[in-house]
């Protein structure tokens, strides 16, 4: 029976530029490093990681896909794109949450992901 998931991977093609972009562009902290192919961060309840070790994966494989949850989309928004990152999705709302995509180094698509706030019944 599955209980939870483990972790959510990224393969990436260069681990140290891939790592640049995660920890100083969005402040992600490592929790684990093994051998510098493998590096995951904690990140609430969740790990993501990145890695160059995954056989037959494609760094920026369309079709998989992480949302990471923001405090303020508008805030990230606004400091992503003074640092030049490129967006694949412009903000957008849906009834539920705002959100945008962004691109990793290998263009791997990552959600940012604000959700709106629960209205009384």
């Amino acid at each position: 029976m599955i209980k939870s998931i483990a972790f959510t991977v990224y393969p990436v093609s260069d681990v140290a530029r891939s790592r640049r972009f995660y920890e100083d562009v969005l402040g992600l902290k490592v929790s684990l490093n093994y051998q510098e192919a493998w590096v995951e961060y904690d990140i609430g309840a969740g790990t993501f990681a990145i890695s160059n070790m995954m056989q037959g994966s494609i760094p920026g494989a369309k079709g998989a896909g992480i949302a990471f949850e923001v405090d303020s989309l508008d805030a990230e928004v606004k400091r992503l794109k003074e640092k030049k990152i490129p967006f694949l999705l412009e903000p957008m709302e849906t009834p539920v949450c705002h959100m945008a995509v962004i691109a990793d180094p290998d263009g791997n698509g990552l959600c940012l992901h604000q959700i709106k706030s629960a209205s009384p019944a």
